[in-house]
């Protein structure tokens, strides 16, 4: 069956950096886009990058030029490199994939200390 799992989280001081990945397994992953959300307490899951099959890369407009979402087909990975992290970066971040269905991760813990 599809398991996404994440790992990198911790915490970080603003300004700091982290690489999220997220190792895939149970579909072809190198034909199927896969995303990274993040959820803070209290507010609603949001999408934060998009990767194509393609490796073709959208993003939310609070991380652009500061994160990038990258992927490795031949390891089943896809990664987040999050760069001058800010407080309000402060999240569980999730992997994505859907197919017929939503899969996601556990999610991963990122602190941002000001």
């Amino acid at each position: 069956q599809v398991q996404l799992v994440e790992s990198g989280g911790g915490l970080v001081q603003a300004g700091g950096s982290l690489r999220l990945s997220c190792a895939a397994s149970g579909f072809i992953f190198s034909i199927n886009p896969m995303d990274w959300y993040r959820q803070a307490p209290g507010r609603q899951r949001e999408l934060v990058a998009t990767i194509s099959s393609r490796g073709r890369t959208k993003y939310a407009d609070y991380v652009k030029a500061r994160f990038t979402i990258s992927r490795d087909n031949a390891k089943n990975t896809v990664y987040l490199d999050m760069n001058s992290l800010k407080p309000e970066d402060t999240a569980a971040y999730y992997c994505h994939l859907k197919l017929r269905n939503d899969y996601w991760g556990q999610g991963t813990q990122v602190t941002v200390s000001s």
